[in-house]
């Protein structure tokens, strides 16, 4: 089944990268690109809501830990895994992106990496609700 990857990032080179990487020939990923926290509460009202939501966190207008904290907000919303996406390196976001979200992964990435990543939430989310 197709899993749909939503990414949140300011850098659209980002989006690219991701949905280039991710959508290869086996079909196991859909990815919804959103440039910015508004750009992604708006896809998810219009119902697109993705299995896993790829966040970056420094972004203008609304970061991403503001968007986390409104997606975690929504009943509808909550439940999405978050793994964050970002350039920042610091102790403190790390470990507060690793507390708060389901992984945290620095830029720049290995799209393999990633994959696995996103993998392992996703068994982590199945196995959770079996």
């Amino acid at each position: 089944m197709v899993k749909t990857i939503m990414v949140v990032d300011d850098n659209a080179d980002v989006i690219t990268s991701v949905k280039y990487g991710l959508e290869d020939t086996k079909k196991e990923y859909q990815v919804i690109g959103a440039e910015s926290g508004k750009q992604c509460l708006s896809l998810l009202l219009q119902n697109r809501i993705p299995d896993l939501i790829l966040l970056d966190i420094m972004m203008p207008e609304m970061s991403g830990w503001e968007l986390f904290n409104k997606l975690k907000e929504n009943k509808s919303w909550k439940k999405i895994p978050v793994v964050f996406l970002t350039a920042r390196i610091d102790n403190i976001a790390k470990n507060a992106g690793k507390f708060l979200g389901d992984d945290y992964i620095e830029k720049p990435f290995e799209i393999q990496d990633v994959k696995n990543r996103i993998n392992k939430v996703l068994e982590k989310k199945q196995s959770d609700t079996a």
